[in-house]
């Protein structure tokens, strides 16, 4: 036979090598095709038993909120393990201390030398954490403090907006069962302001309005949106006169006189704080002034280079007008411990900046309430363990 006829033989059979070769390919195609159709099987099934098996609602962690802090705000802030003013060392504006940042280590360090008494020979099983300001019941003895400035201070433009950021700070007090400050910024216009109000008229005026020193005028214009807001109280931080040089123009800031601010308690029924307590003296002119609290308070240690710390100076001041108004402090408060320890020195309650500043932007009003209920636990065991019962009744006692 032929090699033609051979081949013609094989073509009529349907057997031709071009056949031969397509039939194997499309069985080979075939057979990835199956193998694949069976490994996305097994893939889907995996991620539908893994979707049944993960809770639908993972609790909100701390690690992962300034996971998120850090990335929304570096380089304005690192969200350091401990917020003692070293790496940001005069980055004013920003989250840093002025100058050599001496005055926001003081106010760490200070703190971190207050020891406290261990006792455990007592019969305090439980406590009572739980303060009321005019009229409003608080959880705990902890506010957010005033703290503005999301483009110019935590570099957060196109990250969160003012509005986001005032929602997260009062809404997230309000979750964990205190209140906080709505602050009032030097390089923000009156619109920021107002955006700040709209958010205290939202939470039912469960929060105390801050004003910079700004003229008499400006101030008193100011508390009447205030009084219309429906806020608890307002406060002055009049430690901010010493920015005056980097004011916007148009928004003077400046020192104030007992006269001005007897003018501004005056203006209002509303209870009237000043920020920025450093001295007996101007303690005792405050109260005079009409001033129904103070804030013990170096603004951060972001206003005046090498003040003393918060802690050093407090217990003095507090030895003189305690009971005559109440007392707020802050600086570095972090930890329940801190909490108690500033009561121990004397006052009535604490303001929380940084801290809760980076559980607003690490988890909006959930990480606010996240960050204060993990102090107030902290602070119910150190409580317990100094004997005690009320933070009403706290003493010096329980400090070294």
């Amino acid at each position: 036979m032929s090699k033609n006829n051979l081949t013609e033989d094989k073509e009529d059979k349907g057997f031709s090598r071009r056949d031969f070769i397509k039939n194997i390919s499309m069985g080979t195609a075939g057979a990835i095709a199956m193998a694949t159709l069976a490994k996305t099987d097994k893939l889907h099934a995996n991620e539908q038993t893994k979707r049944i098996d993960e809770p639908k609602n993972q609790p909100l962690k701390i690690e992962d909120v300034l996971k998120k802090a850090r990335e929304r705000l570096y380089p304005k802030c690192r969200v350091c393990h401990e917020c003692d003013g070293v790496a940001c060392a005069g980055e004013v504006p920003g989250m840093g201390g002025i100058g050599s940042g001496q005055s926001f280590k003081n106010n760490f360090i200070a703190l971190q030398k207050i020891q406290l008494n261990m006792r455990t020979f007592h019969d305090v099983k439980k406590v009572n954490t739980s303060i009321t300001l005019w009229g409003e019941k608080l959880s705990l003895p902890v506010l957010a403090a005033p703290t503005g400035g999301t483009t110019y201070n935590m570099g957060l433009k196109g990250k969160m907006t003012d509005d986001e950021y005032i929602d997260a700070i009062l809404g997230g007090c309000i979750m964990a069962g205190t209140i906080g400050f709505a602050a009032d910024g030097i390089g923000d216009p009156i619109e920021v302001f107002e955006i700040r109000l709209k958010a205290v008229k939202k939470y039912n005026g469960k929060a105390i309005v801050t004003i910079k020193p700004r003229t008499q005028d400006e101030i008193i214009k100011r508390i009447k949106m205030i009084e219309q807001a429906g806020a608890l109280a307002f406060a002055i931080d009049i430690d901010s006169a010493g920015r005056a040089a980097r004011a916007l123009p148009g928004q003077t800031v400046e020192p104030k006189t007992p006269k001005q601010l007897k003018e501004i308690a005056r203006s209002t029924k509303l209870p009237f704080i000043i920020k920025g307590i450093m001295t007996i003296e101007e303690a005792e002119m405050a109260i005079d002034s009409g001033a129904a609290a103070i804030v013990v308070s170096n603004h951060g240690g972001r206003v005046l280079d090498y003040t003393p710390g918060v802690a050093e100076v407090l217990p003095k001041i507090a030895d003189k007008v305690k009971g005559k108004t109440i007392i707020f402090a802050d600086g570095a408060i972090k930890y329940g411990t801190d909490v108690l320890k500033m009561l121990a020195l004397g006052a009535d309650a604490v303001l929380s900046g940084r801290h809760l500043l980076r559980g607003a932007v690490g988890g909006d009003k959930e990480g606010v309430a996240l960050m204060i209920n993990k102090m107030k636990s902290e602070l119910i065991d150190s409580m317990v363990l100094t004997g005690t019962s009320d933070v009403k009744k706290v003493n010096r006692k329980i400090i070294v």
